[in-house]
């Protein structure tokens, strides 16, 4: 007789019991059978399969991200990040933490390595797992010609085959399993000087000044000179310049070119500010090699526009413009007042005693005054409606944020004839706030588009130079 025809004998006269008996034993029989399915489904995963020293390993097995650093070195084991060597053999290989406060090293135990080209082609393979972790460092440095073995060879011969990267560019990799699955692997780059082609690639910078805010350079626009710009690589080539750089004469390599915003403020980039730049760039089959490059960085800069303030249009100076075609303008417009009903200024103290009690309770509120200050500007000649603001988050700008000032006024006026009221938790409220943000800066001339650049300037590094005493 079973556990379970014991149990249910023992008590014949309890329904209850027998049915709490027979769920508490479903239970635990569910339990373990889900305990057993899991025990083998981490066997399956932890199963060895067949390796390709190509990366190519069966298995979808996630591993945590390693902690630590590696890093090519010098015979002497005594420089972190030394990745520039006359030859090979001069390669070392060390680890451990990312710095000297870092944390975590590498963690225990036994690595692969291998030696790869920039674009992940294998040139050597230790074949076993010979770089040895303790306390989170390498218990040694490792010479590469000495633990790897040639793809050429069919990894049978010492060494890593040269690099087919016209800049002497190889990266080595270590990981405890051989198939180095990017987030159970460390890598660093290096360069053979000895493997850099003779050839030199020309690098030309520029800086245009992008005065209808398209985020592009059009034929025409005009050239700023003395914009600062730096270009470097990863293997100590660090230098800053000025526009505009012509033919800069460099090796076959990976760089990248950034620009430095200047002191004043009111400059906007239009483009982005750091670019990589490969020499030679790739080409597609059958085209003509390239030997020259040319990046442009735009920039703008924002400023005054002839806006007039809520304060101008409140006083007496501003009242003296507005006359009956002016009011005709505001009551096309959908102004709001603080209630959110619409506001068709009879006359213009009607005006002023709305215009001087505008605030953000209602949003619609606020919005309207400013709106009406930006219609007053352009009716009356002050500004002109095709120039261009800045006007993040309103709808109708370019994908950088730029709208005419006229399409600014159509979109706040279209959006207050859609919600006149906008008070804390509306959704539309934030719109409503972008909106009034952008005329509210027009209005104090603040983010207008200049037609033609500001003035520019970046601070100067000064160089201590050591004196003798």
């Amino acid at each position: 007789m079973d556990l379970v025809t014991r149990d249910l004998n023992a008590q014949p006269s309890s329904n209850l019991n027998r049915i709490y008996i027979t769920f508490k034993f479903l239970t635990n029989m569910r339990k373990l059978v889900m305990t057993f399915a899991a025990a083998l489904l981490f066997l399956a995963a932890c199963e060895k399969q067949e390796f390709n020293p190509d990366g190519n390993y069966g298995g979808d097995l996630q591993f945590r991200q390693l902690t630590g650093a590696i890093y090519t070195t010098d015979m002497g084991c005594t420089g972190v990040n030394v990745n520039l060597f006359d030859s090979k053999d001069d390669v070392y290989l060390d680890g451990g933490p990312q710095g000297p406060n870092a944390g975590s090293g590498l963690p225990d135990g036994n690595y692969y390595v291998k030696v790869t080209a920039p674009d992940g082609n294998v040139l050597g393979f230790s074949n076993d797992p010979v770089a040895v972790v303790d306390n989170g460092e390498f218990v040694q440095c490792y010479q590469l010609v000495a633990i790897l073995y040639t793809a050429s060879s069919g990894f049978t011969v010492l060494g890593y085959d040269d690099t087919p990267n016209p800049g002497g560019v190889y990266k080595v990799w270590v990981s405890q399993e051989p198939d180095f699955q990017n987030n159970a692997s460390k890598t660093d780059n290096f360069k053979v000087k000895a493997q850099v082609a003779d050839e030199q690639y020309e690098l030309n910078v520029f800086k245009f000044y992008d005065a209808n805010a398209n985020g592009k350079y059009d034929e025409g626009e005009l050239l700023l000179t003395g914009w600062k710009v730096n270009v470097s690589d990863e293997f100590g080539y660090n230098e800053d310049k000025f526009t505009p750089v012509l033919s800069l004469m460099l090796n076959a390599g990976f760089y990248t070119v950034f620009e430095y915003m200047p002191t004043e403020t009111s400059w906007k980039a239009t483009t982005p500010t750091s670019v990589d730049v490969t020499l030679p760039p790739a080409v597609e089959e059958g085209e003509e090699p390239v030997t020259s490059v040319t990046v442009r960085f735009g920039n703008l800069c924002l400023g005054g526009g002839g806006g007039k303030t809520l304060g101008f249009w409140s006083n007496r100076n501003g009242q003296a413009l507005i006359g009956a075609d002016d009011l005709a303008m505001l009551v096309d417009l959908n102004l709001r007042n603080a209630a959110g009903a619409h506001f068709d200024p009879a006359n213009v103290a009607a005006f002023r005693t709305w215009l001087l009690g505008g605030n953000a309770t209602n949003m619609a509120y606020m919005l309207s005054v400013q709106l009406a200050a930006m219609a007053l500007n352009v009716h009356n000649g002050l500004v002109d409606g095709n120039a261009l603001v800045y006007a993040p988050g309103a709808q109708n700008a370019n994908a950088l944020g730029y709208i005419s000032v006229n399409d600014l006024i159509a979109e706040a006026d279209t959006e207050l004839g859609l919600h006149g009221t906008a008070f804390a938790g509306d959704e539309w409220r934030s719109y409503q706030e972008a909106l009034k943000n952008a005329l509210d800066r027009a209005n104090n001339n603040l983010n207008f588009v200049q037609a033609t650049p500001c003035p520019f300037t970046f601070p100067i590094v000064e160089e201590l130079e050591e004196k003798e005493d």
